[in-house]
């Protein structure tokens, strides 16, 4: 039996064979490994080490970004879009447009009086009782109104779009973060949308549906996108169309688009980029919670102004 020569000084060697010159590294750990040791992973190759390394954190159930594994990533999308599906169709049943449902759901920053087909603003809401409707506004009360309005819809093309972009981001997004950080990334976009409505938007504009948290889906993957290094010409030109469309077409809250966008960028940056390792979900629950806070205090400061 032979002996492989002994590399020369400074040439390095494979970590496992010592004896072996190797200018392979390992995409994981960069120890050189030779021939015999390179296992192929998606993208180079890999050491015997950290493939088995991968294969345990495979087996614990975790996502890509530290979540737990979701048995079907769908689910939550799906739940979300029987929700909104289903007060769609209650604010059908009961009027559409005119539905009371409307009103009480849709955010609008300031309540007004309806009286006869007209509005009253200097009324309050107790002298509009006498004799005419009141419509509520978040500053009077309706707090309800940031999170409710993410939920109604009037239109059968605004739910039927909006729809079909859960349908179709929420699963990959889901597969991504895990059910419980996709959850929060919705709600938290959802409520960046409304806390721009409530300072961008007119005081008595009525707001609702679902676009803010969906923009800020279409955040979160180009973010998601960005990466992995992928290319984001496809993402960037739907988001094109949809601010085109946004600006162009009149009844579009582009408030609510704007700042549901910024508030999945926000959620989705500190997802994906925050340290791998133990606490890379202490990091990730600190920051979500961090943006929950300053999205409250905006809210009181509204209130405060008012």
């Amino acid at each position: 039996m032979t002996q492989p020569p002994t590399p020369e000084t400074g040439v390095p060697v494979c970590y496992r064979h010592p004896g072996r010159e190797s200018h392979i590294r390992c995409q994981r750990c960069e120890r050189p490994i030779c021939p015999d040791c390179m296992r192929d992973a998606a993208v180079g190759f890999q050491c015997p080490d950290c493939v088995a390394q991968g294969a345990k954190q495979t087996r614990s159930g975790r996502t890509t970004y530290g979540g737990m594994r979701p048995t079907d990533a769908s689910a939550t999308s799906i739940g979300l879009i029987a929700v909104n599906v289903g007060v769609w169709l209650a604010i059908a049943l009961t009027g559409g447009g005119a539905s009371r449902l409307v009103e009480l759901l849709g955010l609008r920053p300031d309540g007004l009086c309806a009286i006869g087909g007209l509005y009253d603003l200097r009324l309050s809401e107790d002298l509009c009782q006498r004799g005419g409707t009141w419509l509520p506004g978040f500053v009077d009360g309706a707090y309800w109104q940031v999170l409710t309005s993410g939920f109604a819809h009037i239109d059968l093309l605004h739910i039927g779009f909006n729809m079909l972009a859960l349908y179709l981001l929420g699963p990959q997004l889901e597969h991504l973060f895990g059910r419980a950080r996709f959850l929060a990334l919705y709600l938290l976009s959802l409520l960046a949308g409304s806390v721009a409505v409530l300072w961008l938007s007119p005081d008595y504009q009525l707001t609702l549906g679902a676009s803010g948290a969906i923009y800020g889906l279409f955040a979160a993957f180009a973010v998601c996108v960005r990466k992995v290094g992928g290319d984001l010409r496809q993402i960037g030109a739907l988001l094109a169309v949809n601010l085109f469309i946004t600006f162009a077409f009149p009844n579009i809250s582009w408030q609510g688009h704007l700042g549901g966008f910024a508030g999945g960028l926000v959620v989705a940056a500190l997802l994906v980029y925050a340290p791998r390792g133990k606490r890379r979900t202490a990091y990730q629950v600190g920051g979500l919670v961090l943006v929950g806070l300053v999205l409250v205090v905006t809210i009181l400061l509204r209130l405060a102004v008012a």
